[in-house]
């Protein structure tokens, strides 16, 4: 088995809101992954005492324990449990009802010698290469189909798309989010790779257009995923008029987290 990860801050000077974990049980029959995107928060503020950080390093840190430890519980179970717990850590602390609290993307992959499992949740990225060398990428594309009307301001996400019918769903505060996410089951034999994508690494594709989602996993298989990342970062740099990045950050958070089964 191969397993790479990297996991790059937008802004040196910032800390990472991004978390990935590789986890591998010590019966040496499967595995998992997990990548969270945590959601910068506005400059008024979210409510909560903690940062994002704190808050993708207690959920994704609960969500690797779990997805280890009980290989038989669906991912979307799983997942509301880690929600449940990370919340409950800061409940009596924190306001968790505001639409800000702390919040992330989730993309999660566990493999047996039977199945691989996977659970995607906003708009980070899963791609699943088989042994013939076809690529699909797993997404929830929830918030890419909104129209850009409903997303010209913070308030106005916050108000009528963030975590509503609708809309589009993080991982935030509240357990029966898992529910919406995008789930399934492959059998093992039909999964050769796996590349988990948060967006600041997937702009390769969405944002640049440098290729596809097959050109994309290639890259990392050939080169590894920092290559990818440095990439990116190449392209960001060189959009000094804004006409890929728009209102985006410069820089994103990027990781990417490249599995051979």
């Amino acid at each position: 088995m191969r397993t790479e990860l990297v996991s790059e801050p937008g802004d040196p000077d910032r800390p990472n809101e991004d978390f990935a974990s590789v986890g591998l049980p010590a019966s040496g029959q499967g595995g998992s992954l997990v990548v969270l995107d945590g959601v910068t928060p506005p400059r008024d503020g979210t409510g909560c005492l903690h940062s994002v950080p704190w808050f993708t390093a207690r959920l994704g840190g609960a969500l690797t324990e779990l997805t280890v430890s009980l290989p038989d519980v669906p991912l979307a179970d799983l997942l509301s449990r880690a929600i449940a717990r990370t919340a409950e850590a800061h409940a009596d602390s924190c306001d968790l009802s505001h639409p800000r609290t702390p919040q992330a993307t989730v993309v999660l992959a566990r493999w047996s010698p039977a199945a691989v499992d996977y659970l995607v949740l906003s708009d980070s990225a899963l791609l699943v290469e088989s042994p013939t060398g076809a690529v699909t990428a797993l997404l929830d594309d929830r918030l890419a189909l909104l129209p850009r009307s409903a997303l010209a301001t913070d308030a106005l996400v916050d108000a009528t798309v963030r975590n509503k019918e609708g809309g589009f769903f993080t991982a935030a505060a509240d357990p029966s989010v898992a529910a919406r996410a995008v789930t399934g089951s492959l059998p093992r034999e039909e999964v050769r790779a796996l590349l988990a994508l948060t967006d600041g690494a997937a702009r390769w594709v969405e944002r640049f257009t440098e290729g596809d989602w097959p050109d994309c996993l290639t890259l990392v298989r050939k080169e590894g995923p920092q290559a990818l990342v440095d990439r990116v970062r190449e392209r960001e740099r060189a959009d000094t008029d804004r006409l890929l990045l728009g209102r985006s950050k410069r820089h994103d958070d990027a990781t990417a987290v490249y599995v051979e089964l």
